[in-house]
């Protein structure tokens, strides 16, 4: 179980939980900007039932974490723009004072703020909806057992089944490897009847040669005349 005072001490901590940004309208509502995205120092202290002065102190102890968390410092003409804009959205002439530089934070950013900000009851009341809201996230350990043994007995379950199918699988495996083994004796065969065959038309073509140069001398050629003409072979 995470305790508040590890929420307080550890940033990595408050990294991992800073987007649970809902548990800031479970203690009351926070007042946004025109842009509904943006709220202004006055207005964090005013959430946190604090003075400004301790929101800005906060800040500049912890300005790099909030800064990663979505505080932005505009000045110059990013302020002017942004000014321009929020008076467009609002029907007030907001804001009226002329500044320097405009410090703004997100909904994340006042969240980072209720975990660092120790003495606000409102902070703590922040921080107890949003350990309640991590612990009720995780799956209670008794849950997780179950899920384990039900995975377990599925396992057992399938075990067996694998069993059988292995052996299938053996079977066809053995049944494959005669079935290669055949293949091999008939290639070894059709090798061999690749080699008489060979062996036959260096015959005949030997008999080719020696028939036409037997059908060439013309002595062979008057004798067998001559015996086919009286009947002899």
């Amino acid at each position: 179980m995470i305790k508040e005072q590890a929420l307080l001490e550890s940033r990595t901590l408050r990294e991992n939980v800073r987007g649970r940004t809902e548990t800031l309208d479970k203690v009351k509502a926070l007042t946004l900007l025109p842009d509904g995205l943006h709220v202004t120092t006055a207005l964090v202290a005013t959430y946190f039932v604090v003075h400004s002065n301790t929101i800005r102190a906060l800040v500049t102890r912890h300005r790099e974490e909030l800064t990663n968390s979505g505080l932005t410092v505009l000045q110059g003409s990013d302020l002017q723009d942004f000014e321009s804009d929020t008076m467009s959205l609002s029907n007030e002439s907001y804001p009226q004072a002329k500044r320097r530089r405009l410090t703004l934070y997100t909904r994340r950013t006042v969240l980072n703020i209720a975990m660092l900000l120790r003495d606000s009851p409102v902070a703590r009341e922040v921080r107890a909806y949003l350990l309640d809201a991590v612990e009720g996230h995780g799956a209670p350990a008794a849950d997780l057992e179950r899920r384990v043994a039900a995975l377990e007995g599925l396992l057992a379950d399938i075990g067996p089944a694998l069993r059988d199918v292995g052996a299938v699988l053996h079977r066809v495996d053995d049944r494959l490897r005669r079935v290669e083994t055949r293949l091999g004796d008939v290639e070894t065969r059709l090798d061999h009847m690749r080699t008489e065959l060979e062996s036959t038309q260096r015959i005949v073509a030997g008999m080719s040669v020696r028939l036409a140069d037997l059908a060439g001398d013309p002595d062979i050629s008057h004798r067998l005349c001559r015996r086919y003409r009286h009947g002899r072979p």
